[in-house]
């Protein structure tokens, strides 16, 4: 069922954000008064369609391939590679007769739409639930490092300060940020009383999209009393009441969370003993642990100093339209990295599986939305890559026209949509495989 709802998930935002797109070039080529002669979600590859119906001269309908969708614009060499067409006498309602201003903005289109998505996505959830944080600077006991953490330095109980000079005020907000997580960044951090700096490895991506950002850093807690025990657990079997406080294992001292998280790692398939406070008594436990490195308790772990700004209805604009931009100069920085070397293109592109395991498996609508304005704005990114078959493409064609006075031979252009044509093949193949590898 989890499956189910997570294919379910992908296949609704995506297909809002391909209508959404094709419907900016549609909306942009009527206004010019160009002739659509196709509008299909997904693409009805060798002619096979699950759905249709012709209005207004325009054929809308559902083809069978989910890679995506198109307009089928008159006069305009596109997927379709209808070039019979091209080979009539131009005609007035024909994308090509139409100044070439004209169609640049037909070809923006899609892309505008896609930013003022994101923008509105950003906008609304930030006016509705505000912008939610972890006070670092109330982090009493620092942080414990991740597997990424520890390898670039960070140890347990370190305070980070400052991200590149500037204050640490949030934990999700500095220390989690792009700046960081991109690599290249600064970190002053507090140690025993003393002050010192670390740097960012610039190739941390690799190790991020292999062990996901939160092997980072975590904020540090002490152990709490237990909660509840589980049923049929070891911990119910060695006698671990609700209200204990474990305080060491092997004798060794669990003050905090992660203190007892290692040693219980450190002691898998062996015999422990596991001390705990109760009724202001030690007690001595003995059991042990199984390969899953836990013993069946939850904790009453403290709150985190949780932060929550909220926003009026035009305050939320900036702030969202912030977030919005910020997926766009995320995605520039880590192109930028693939391309010199810091990060592995395989280690850093997704595909739609990828895609499908970020909207997971339970329904929650603020992830969803989240993840639609996300990807809304890395739709509009990717079609501005000056690839030919994507928007982008088209652009940089129509700027050449523009400048030179005259456009481009057809012949060229077709021979440049095929080119282009087989680039994204070569991509969707090189994504979706190296999901499949990866999962």
């Amino acid at each position: 069922m989890g499956t189910l709802v997570m294919i379910g998930q992908v296949i609704l935002g995506l297909s809002i954000l391909i209508i959404l797109h094709e419907l900016g070039h549609f909306l942009a080529a009527r206004a010019f008064g160009i002739k659509v002669e196709k509008f299909y979600l997904f693409f009805d590859a060798w002619g096979v369609k699950l759905f249709k119906f012709t209005y207004k001269g325009c054929e809308y309908g559902i083809g069978w391939l989910p890679l995506g969708g198109y307009v089928k614009i008159a006069g305009m060499i596109d997927e379709s590679m209808d070039t019979e067409q091209l080979k009539q006498e131009p005609q007035p309602w024909e994308f090509r007769s139409k100044p070439a201003w004209q169609r640049l903005i037909v070809m923006l289109g899609g892309i505008i739409v896609n930013v003022l998505v994101g923008i509105f996505v950003f906008w609304m959830l930030t006016f509705r639930y505000g912008e939610t944080d972890i006070d670092n600077s109330k982090l009493r006991y620092g942080v414990v490092p991740g597997i990424i953490g520890k390898n670039i330095g960070i140890q347990a109980g370190d305070k980070i300060l400052a991200v590149n000079g500037k204050k640490a005020v949030n934990f999700l907000g500095d220390v989690m940020s792009s700046d960081v997580l991109m690599g290249d960044a600064v970190l002053t951090i507090e140690r025993n009383g003393a002050t010192k700096q670390l740097k960012v490895p610039a190739d941390i991506l690799n190790a991020v999209a292999e062990h996901k950002k939160n092997e980072f850093v975590q904020p540090r807690q002490k152990m709490a009393r237990v909660q509840e025990v589980v049923t049929d657990s070891e911990a119910a079997r060695m006698n671990v009441l609700e209200g204990d406080s474990i305080v060491a294992v092997n004798g060794e001292a669990t003050v905090f969370f992660d203190q007892f998280t290692e040693v219980l790692k450190s002691n898998v398939n062996k015999a422990v003993t596991i001390t705990v406070m109760r009724n202001n008594q030690l007690v001595d436990l003995k059991g042990t642990i199984d390969a899953s490195a836990t013993i069946g308790v939850s904790l009453a772990i403290a709150q985190l100093p949780v932060i929550t700004k909220t926003y009026g209805f035009l305050e939320a604009l900036p702030v969202g339209t912030h977030k919005a931009f910020s997926v766009i100069t995320d995605n520039i920085k880590g192109f930028g990295k693939i391309f010199k070397g810091d990060v592995r293109a395989d280690k850093a592109l997704s595909g739609p599986v990828g895609i499908a395991k970020m909207f997971g498996t339970e329904v929650n609508w603020v992830k969803f939305w989240s993840l639609v304005g996300m990807l809304s704005m890395a739709l509009a990114f990717m079609n501005l890559l000056p690839i030919p078959a994507l928007d982008g493409g088209h652009v940089i064609f129509l700027l050449v026209e523009m400048i030179q006075g005259k456009p481009l031979s057809d012949n060229f252009l077709e021979k440049a949509q095929m080119v282009g044509f087989f680039i994204l093949i070569a991509l969707m193949l090189f994504t979706l495989g190296n999901d499949i590898i990866k999962w």
